[in-house]
C-alpha cells in the first residue's frame, strides 16, 4: 500500500499540471429532499492552490467535502485525488486528505498532544516519525507551550488552531478546509491565514470553504460561487468581479449571483 501511494504521488509531480483533485458530475440525493443537494458539481485543485467554494447555507458546500474526504457516497459521478479514484479505491486515496472540519473534531478531555498522538496513529504514523510531525504541527499553529494541557482548556481560537494541526499532521497532498475560521478571534484567524499560505507554497492543495468573502478574496488563487448544488461562476476572484460590472468586491459579487434572500 505505502509503495502504491509512493507510484501515486509521483505520478501527480511528474505532471505539475495535472489536478491533485478532479470533481466530475458529481451528484447527491438524499431521501425525500425534493432535489439534489449536488447536481453536477465540477471543480479541478492544482498543486499549490486554494479553490475557495462559496455559497450560501444549503448550497451543498458540505456535502461536496463530505463526499471527498469520503464520510458521504455520491449518488453518482466521479472524485480523483492524485489520480486515485475515490470510490474504486479509497484506502488508496484517504492518505493523500487533510480534513479541517466546520465543526471541532477534538477529544476535550485529551491533551493537545495526546489528540495529535491519536489521529496520527490513524494515519499509520509511529515513534519518531509520529513525534516529529506533532511537533511540527504544534509549532505550525503557535501552540507548542500549551502541548500538555486539555482541549477543554483552551479558547475557540486555539482548538480551532488545534483542528488545523490534525488536518496537516500527516502531511497531506488534499486539504479540505470547512469554515476552519469561523467564530475565532482576529490574531487566530490571521495566524491560520499565514499558515495556509505557507502550506500552499510546499504544493499542497487546497479546497476552502467560508462565509467571509473578504477572506476569501484575499487567500484564494480561485473562487467557485455555487448555489443549490451548481456552480454558478469559477475562476481568480478579480477576473469574476470585473467580468461583472458594477460589483467592486467578492462579497457584491456573490449577493449579485445568489440573491439576498435569507437562508435559513
Amino acid at each position: 500500500m505505502r509503495q502504491n501511494i509512493k507510484e501515486a504521488w509521483e505520478t501527480v509531480m511528474a505532471t505539475p499540471s495535472a489536478p491533485i483533485l478532479e470533481v466530475t458530475d458529481l451528484v447527491k440525493r438524499y431521501n425525500r429532499a425534493a432535489r439534489p443537494a449536488l447536481d453536477g458539481l465540477s471543480l479541478k485543485v492544482r498543486p499549490g492552490e486554494i479553490l475557495g467554494l462559496l455559497g450560501p447555507n444549503g448550497a451543498g458546500k458540505t456535502t461536496a467535502v463530505s463526499i471527498i474526504s469520503t464520510i458521504l457516497r455520491p449518488s453518482s459521478g466521479r472524485v480523483t485525488v492524485c489520480g486515485i479514484d475515490l470510490w474504486k479505491t479509497p484506502r488508496r486515496a484517504r492518505p493523500h486528505i487533510g480534513l479541517v472540519p466546520q465543526e471541532i473534531a477534538l477529544y476535550a478531555e485529551l491533551t493537545a498532544w495526546e489528540n495529535l498522538a491519536f489521529f496520527g496513529r490513524l494515519q499509520a504514523l509511529r515513534g519518531a516519525r509520529l513525534k516529529e510531525r506533532m511537533a511540527s504541527a504544534l509549532a505550525a499553529v503557535g501552540l507548542e507551550a500549551k502541548a500538555h494541557q486539555k482541549i477543554a482548556t483552551f479558547s475557540g481560537g486555539m482548538q480551532r488552531r488545534i483542528n488545523l494541526a490534525v488536518g496537516i499532521l500527516h502531511a497531506p497532498r488534499l486539504l479540505l478546509l470547512d469554515e476552519p475560521t469561523v467564530g475565532i478571534d482576529p490574531q487566530s484567524r490571521q495566524l491560520i491565514l499565514e499558515k495556509l499560505q505557507t502550506i500552499k507554497q510546499e504544493g499542497t492543495a487546497m479546497l476552502y470553504t467560508t462565509h467571509y468573502m473578504e477572506e476569501a478574496q484575499q487567500l484564494c488563487d480561485r473562487v467557485a460561487i455555487m448555489d443549490n448544488g451548481r456552480i454558478l461562476c469559477q475562476g481568480p476572484p478579480q477576473d469574476l468581479i470585473s467580468a461583472q460590472a458594477p460589483c467592486c468586491s467578492l462579497g457584491e459579487l456573490f449577493l449579485h449571483l445568489t440573491g439576498k434572500e435569507l437562508r435559513d
